[in-house]
């Protein structure tokens, strides 16, 4: 049988190495984008099947999952939910309406299309739900606000999915990302200069680093990873027979969960500060 599988979030980055490397090894590919120029550009660079889903639209995502299933002929053995996009900004800045459209596409969306997925796995009796979250799940950082809460509710989330799935074949995993090599830091600073307004914030010096640091090209860290250091996690999340409930990738990681689970909330919190806006 050829697995299937529906991924978000491909138009850069891990979505579309995930979409690259996993067609290479057979897999029958589904990948999704936001936008239908980046559908076509995918098509383009040889990925044979895309659709167009738009995380923060029902409609799109109801759209998006009926073209999948007909590719798939109706069945599908994974979704990786991977689709999100960071806010910046401080607690303080945030405007409810752009907190909210950070969880209409980071966590409601996700949701929503889990849970419509969901109920085919259980019809067919198998199936693997694989979200991709971050360090930012585990740990809080300032200027974070929105995504550290949105990555922080789909931790949450997924794992009380995965004790309620416990007496099913379906499997759920978490992928805890640090840094790594996308345009996650492009689309941050748009979403900063868009949504904040940083002229009349007491947080000027804090914003000045923030537009400095999401301005820099290329890989800024030696603790930076490719894309496909994610999607080796995923394949394992797929392929084994006892897939972990959650996979961490990069050195800061790692880092992360240690220091959470052996420094007193203090000390965290002055590690945390240290990173910067």
């Amino acid at each position: 049988m050829q697995y299937s599988i529906l991924i978000t979030g491909c138009s850069t980055g891990i979505g579309l190495e995930a979409a690259r490397m996993l067609q290479d090894r057979q897999f029958l590919v589904v990948a999704s984008c936001r936008k239908q120029k980046d559908v076509d550009a995918l098509k383009a660079q040889g990925i044979k099947h895309v659709v167009q889903l738009d995380l923060a639209d029902s409609n799109s995502i109801a759209k998006g999952l009926e073209e999948t299933l007909a590719i798939t002929h109706g069945h599908l053995f994974a979704l990786f939910n991977n689709g999100a996009y960071g806010q910046p900004g401080a607690v303080e800045d945030l405007p409810v309406d752009v907190l909210r459209a950070q969880f209409d596409s980071n966590f409601f969306g996700t949701h929503e299309l889990t849970t419509k997925v969901l109920s085919i796995m259980l019809a067919q009796g198998y199936g693997r739900i694989i979200n991709n979250s971050s360090v930012l799940g585990l740990v809080a950082a300032p200027f974070r606000g929105a995504y550290n809460a949105s990555k922080f509710a789909l931790e949450g989330l997924t794992d009380t999915l995965r004790l309620e799935l416990f007496d099913t074949p379906i499997k759920v995993s978490l992928i805890d990302p640090g840094p790594i090599e996308s345009h996650f830091r492009a689309n941050a600073l748009t979403a900063l200069k868009d949504n904040i307004d940083m002229v009349n914030s007491r947080h000027q010096k804090g914003y000045e680093e923030a537009i400095a640091r999401l301005s820099q090209e290329g890989v800024t860290s030696s603790q930076t990873l490719p894309a496909s250091a994610v999607v080796k996690k995923l394949i394992h999340a797929l392929e084994s027979k006892r897939p972990r409930a959650r996979y961490y990738v990069t050195t800061p990681t790692y880092a992360a969960v240690f220091m959470k689970r052996v420094l007193p909330t203090c000390l965290l919190d002055w590690v945390m500060r240290r990173q910067g806006a």
